[in-house]
This record gives C-alpha cells, sequence and structure tokens, in this order.
C-alpha cells in the first residue's frame, strides 16, 4: 500500500541541493532544483551505483558524483550516449511541507 509520508519542509532542501531519505524501498534522493521544482529518485546511479544525492544538480539533471552520468530528474533515465535508468518516485509540495510518495 503507498502513502505519503512528510519528509521535511521546503527550506530544509537547499536549492541544487538534495537530502537522502530512507525508506521501506532504500535511500531516496529528493532534489530541489533552482526553479523549485522537486524530485525523487532511487539514490542510485544506473552505471555502477554511485550516489546520485552527492552529485551536481544543474537544470533538471543530475551528474553522478563517480563517472559523471548524466540523469534526467524527472524521468531517472541517462541522457544519452548512456543507458540505463533509475526509480523515480512521486514528490509533492502543499503548504511549504514536502511528501514523499512510498
Amino acid at each position: 500500500m503507498s502513502e505519503w509520508i512528510q519528509i521535511g519542509a521546503v527550506l530544509d532542501f537547499p536549492r541544487q541541493g538534495s537530502r537522502v531519505v530512507e525508506s521501506p524501498k532504500g535511500a531516496i534522493a529528493v532534489f530541489r532544483t533552482q526553479d523549485d521544482r522537486f524530485f525523487a529518485l532511487h539514490d542510485r546511479c544506473p552505471h555502477r551505483g554511485g550516489p546520485l544525492s552527492q552529485g551536481i544538480v544543474y537544470g533538471h539533471r543530475i551528474a553522478c558524483p563517480l563517472h559523471s552520468w548524466v540523469i534526467e530528474l524527472e524521468t531517472g533515465e541517462a541522457v544519452a550516449p548512456d543507458e540505463g535508468e533509475t526509480a523515480c518516485f512521486q514528490i509533492r509540495e502543499d503548504q511549504g511541507n514536502i511528501y514523499l510518495k512510498v
């Protein structure tokens, strides 16, 4: 059964940064972009399992810190020529709080 859990306030997440949330599905990286959009991905690069939460956020993409693979935050898909994807999770903002669907 999926449910929404509160994981913090908007201000708890740095712009162009991330926080890791532990869940029954493993570590989930929650990203906040410069334009204040939020995205949630499994915190594991599809290439070699690098921690995406430690990567560099730019636009709506994250660059993995291990080998610079670029992952789309909206879809979890690697940007060509790289291939693969990581799981995405639904996330929403409501009255200044951030919720994750697990």
